[in-house]
């Protein structure tokens, strides 16, 4: 009985076919009808597949900006865009601080070791190669502030300048220029979306029928085998049933081609306000591409005519250092090839009160006057620095012995003096009696100011006093 039933079911289901070109409802996964799953997979339009399709026989993507509310990602590209020219004048910004930290780097590098170049033993060219160094990263702190500048003063201020003419704020927030794209998305879809909501009660009323027609069939197999109604009621309420079916069949069907008549209009009039959107930003994409041009001209130093020269003139300068003539230099001022002074013959004058010093002595040129006893002035010329510094016969010389003349030690009166503290910088061994010796990294105190000749008044923690290099030592 049960398969009588079961077949009877079948072939009235089979007298009542679905609408022509669509299938079976039950025929689709989960029971819903495949031109339901055609019309919800036509793209985010909500739209039912276009007649004979497209040029590839395929349907519209997911992503179509012509379904109702999906332009929103096109109206936020506008806001986007704004956003996008505050992030590209903070990266500017960022990156004139690095060039700017960079230069200022340099110049305190090149401060710092110039001076100690120059008070350092090195000497002749190859000092002034060296030195050269500095110079190079003087200029190129100058070429980096330069392009700190050309970042912030052309780069920085044509994003803010263009920024602010494209877009235009509206005084209850957003812009202009979004308010306007989104109301022209807005207006094309309006009747367009009618039609579509018309169309979504259509398609409930039809499927609601063809439900009420599932259930008729089956109360109607359930009234035969329980034999409860008339063939004639059965016959009635099947007819009624049919009767909804196809009203509901119907109207849907003369909705669904209302909306693709008018579908064509809306197509035509989103894809013209998508259009104005893509030219406003195919304007921010090609000024974004000149502005990074304009950027990568300011940072690339190696396309800089300045920025060669230094190199090359850096290269001139060390080549142009020689061994030979430094070494001849340093034969004449400091080694056998000095002047000598050799001791002459004084007179011993007790009215003589003057301290001849060792600045005096090592005057270049400069004569010592003495007063003899019966009061004539006779001239002598005194010798260079370098004359007593080789020679090894400091006994010799009376001018080291202050008291060969009734003078006192020049030392005494700053014995007692407070002076700075200063550390070496380098070994130095005293070559005259009044010179000190120290090594590298002891302390000891200034007493005075450096002279002519480069030569310093100090102590030493053990209470000895003399001379020393200036530039052997720097302040604690």
């Amino acid at each position: 009985m049960r398969r009588a039933r079961s077949r009877g079911a079948g072939r009235r289901a089979q007298r009542h076919p679905s609408p022509p070109g669509q299938p079976d409802p039950g025929a689709a996964a989960g029971g819903r009808p495949r031109w339901r799953l055609r019309l919800r997979g036509s793209g985010c339009l909500g739209l039912p597949r276009r007649r004979g399709g497209d040029a590839g026989g395929r349907e519209p993507g997911p992503r179509q900006p012509r379904g109702v509310g999906n332009y929103k990602r096109t109206v936020k590209r506008i806001d986007d865009g704004h956003r996008l020219c505050n992030d590209l004048m903070n990266c500017v910004h960022e990156r004139a601080k690095i060039e700017k930290s960079y230069a200022q780097q340099l110049t305190d590098w090149s401060k710092r070791w110039r001076q100690l170049i120059e008070k350092g033993p090195q000497y002749g060219s190859m000092e002034k190669a060296w030195v050269a160094i500095m110079t190079e990263a003087d200029k190129v702190s100058e070429l980096h502030q330069e392009v700190k500048n050309s970042l912030l003063n052309d780069d920085f201020e044509k994003v803010k300048n263009w920024q602010k003419d494209a877009y235009h704020k509206q005084i209850m927030g957003g812009f202009k220029e979004a308010k306007e794209a989104e109301d022209g998305f807005r207006k094309a879809q309006k009747p367009w979306a009618k039609k579509l909501k018309e169309l979504e009660t259509a398609k409930k009323a039809y499927h609601l029928a063809c439900k009420e027609e599932k259930l008729a069939v089956t109360r109607e197999a359930n009234s035969k085998a329980e034999q409860s109604n008339t063939p004639e009621q059965q016959k009635k309420l099947q007819d009624k049933v049919e009767k909804c079916k196809q009203d509901a069949q119907e109207k849907y069907e003369k909705v669904l081609d209302e909306l693709n008549k008018c579908t064509p209009q809306y197509i035509e009039s989103m894809e013209q306000v998508f259009e104005q959107c893509q030219q406003f930003e195919e304007k921010r994409l090609n000024f974004l591409k000149e502005v990074l041009l304009d950027i990568k001209r300011h940072l690339n130093l190696a396309e800089s005519s300045s920025y060669a020269s230094v190199y090359r003139e850096l290269e001139q300068t060390i080549r142009l250092s020689d061994a030979q003539e430094d070494l001849r230099w340093f034969r004449s001022s400091s080694g056998p090839g000095m002047p000598m002074n050799w001791p002459q013959f004084e007179e011993w004058n007790p009215d003589l009160t003057h301290t001849i010093t060792r600045k005096e002595k090592q005057k270049k040129g400069e004569g010592v006057t003495l007063t003899n006893a019966g009061g004539g002035d006779t001239g002598a010329q005194g010798g260079e620095r370098g004359s007593a510094e080789w020679s090894d016969d400091e006994g010799s010389n009376s001018f080291n012995a202050s008291e060969a003349n009734g003078g006192t030690n020049p030392f005494d009166e700053e014995s007692s003096a407070k002076g700075v503290r200063v550390r070496a910088l380098y070994d130095y061994d005293g070559q005259e009696q009044d010179e000190l010796s120290f090594k590298a990294g002891d302390e000891l105190t200034k007493l005075g100011e450096e002279d002519e000749q480069g030569w310093c008044k100090g102590r030493l923690d053990n209470g000895q006093l003399g001379l020393y290099p200036a530039n052997y030592v720097e302040a604690i």
